[in-house]
């Protein structure tokens, strides 16, 4: 059984993990014979976003403390990662990834990653094995490993900043995965394109069957 470290940045696409590509990532992986263990950095959201009208809110809350609402509390601290205990990496997306795990949605080009995250990927990649990335979270992968082929759909004001970062970018549509050889990253747009629930079932159930074949 191959098992996957699932890393989640908060609760709702807005300042956190998007929900839909989490918890069909998951269902996808465990339907194909894989098993997961979220994590996430116990560290403070950048903000806090109401879901229903998209206004910041006046309140703190904690990156571990709201992903564990999408792992039913079966999560851990970011920090006890150790690649060796697991056999893939998966990132969903939302704007967590972006907020919380990175400031990318603020300073773009010239973005920094959380340094917890920057070691957990390059633990993965030094040991060889798949990296994913889904939705905005390939500018995760681009900003550490520079050169490398992903992908976020067709958004060019993103896709310009992945390739500021020296990675390349390839357009794609709902459900396709970008394979870099390479460096063993794979990536899928999943709602950078204006998609449907079933779209991100596609592209979640596509990018951990790709994974998954690429380890066998």
């Amino acid at each position: 059984m191959k098992k996957f470290a699932v890393v989640l940045s908060g609760c709702g696409v807005y300042d956190g993990a998007e929900i839909h590509e989490a918890t069909l990532s998951m269902l996808a992986i465990q339907r194909m014979g894989g098993d997961y263990q979220c994590f996430a950095p116990n560290i403070n959201q950048h903000h806090v976003i109401n879901h229903l009208n998209g206004e910041e809110m006046n309140e703190t809350r904690n990156v571990l403390v709201e992903s564990a609402r999408i792992a039913r509390g079966d999560i851990k601290d970011l920090k006890e990662f150790k690649a060796d205990n697991f056999d893939a990496l998966l990132f969903p997306g939302g704007f967590g990834a972006a907020k919380n795990l990175s400031n990318v949605a603020f300073e773009g080009a010239n973005a920094t990653i959380n340094e917890e995250v920057v070691d957990v990927v390059k633990q993965v990649h030094k040991q060889k094995k798949p990296i994913g990335a889904l939705c905005i979270a390939p500018t995760l992968i681009a900003k550490i490993l520079g050169d490398v082929n992903v992908t976020i759909g067709n958004e060019k004001a993103t896709a310009d900043v992945v390739e500021a970062f020296g990675a390349t970018h390839i357009e794609t549509d709902h459900g396709d995965v970008v394979f870099d050889e390479d460096n063993i990253v794979f990536t899928t747009p999943c709602y950078m394109l204006d998609a449907k629930i079933t779209d991100i079932d596609d592209g979640a159930n596509n990018i951990v069957d790709a994974m998954l074949k690429w380890m066998d």
